[in-house]
């Protein structure tokens, strides 16, 4: 059986954001934790020059089945018109706690 479990990272310019958007995927039963970094400095090409901003990280403890769900509730939530939104998958962990996350997310799909 493949193992459902997922890290998904996405940044926010604001602390105000990202923690809206992590009671939302919360509340919503999306992901069983969300862990907000933050600030951090992140350089990158946009527009064709180089930037800098200073952003909070969130990491997102979810599941694959979940994925679509909380890519749209990031973008809803998300200022920037290309956010980061990229999936991980967890290859290995605790029994006890990737039991864990599968209780804090809502299996009904």
């Amino acid at each position: 059986m493949e193992n459902p479990y997922l890290i998904i990272l996405t940044t926010f310019p604001s602390k105000k954001t990202s923690n809206i958007t992590a009671f939302a995927l919360l509340k919503s039963k999306l992901a069983a934790c969300v862990q907000i970094i933050g600030p951090i400095e992140s350089h990158y090409w946009w527009q064709g020059k180089i930037e800098k901003a200073k952003e909070w990280l969130c990491i997102i403890k979810s599941i694959k089945a979940k994925f679509k769900r909380v890519e749209k509730m990031i973008k809803a939530n998300h200022p920037y018109s290309v956010p980061q939104i990229m999936a991980l998958p967890i290859t290995a962990g605790s029994k006890e706690y990737l039991g864990w996350i599968g209780q804090g997310v809502d299996n009904g799909q």
